[in-house]
């Protein structure tokens, strides 16, 4: 089963950015990808998603702020996130879409705070 290991987290202030990271051990080219967050006492929720055709789809919440890539060649997928708030904070993670091979990464911890 593939393995999913996120980096970039980190803690920043409000207005800065942060680039997430996800690498992938086995090919992603034709799954879908997306990057999910888990905020304190929340359920887990969509962020953002890229079908393995390009097409991407957002949260309202991150519109216009948040952008996800990906790189088939090298098997990774990113997050840039700009105009960070303090309700981004949270545990993000990285998903591979494929049925009963999806995948999710550990998760990677984003605090937004002055």
């Amino acid at each position: 089963q593939v393995q999913l290991v996120e980096s970039g987290g980190g803690l920043v202030q409000p207005g800065g950015s942060l680039r997430l990271s996800c690498a992938a051990s086995g090919s992603i080219r034709f799954n879908a990808m997306a990057w999910y967050r888990q905020r304190p006492g929340k359920q887990r929720e969509l962020v953002a998603v890229m079908s393995s055709g390009g097409s991407t789809n957002y949260a309202d919440s991150v519109k216009g702020r948040f952008y996800i890539s990906r790189d088939n060649a090298k098997n990774t997928v990113n997050l840039q996130m700009n105009s960070l708030k303090p309700e981004d904070t949270a545990v993000y993670y990285c998903w591979r879409g494929g049925g009963p091979d999806e995948a999710w990464g550990q998760g990677t911890q984003v605090t937004v705070s002055s």
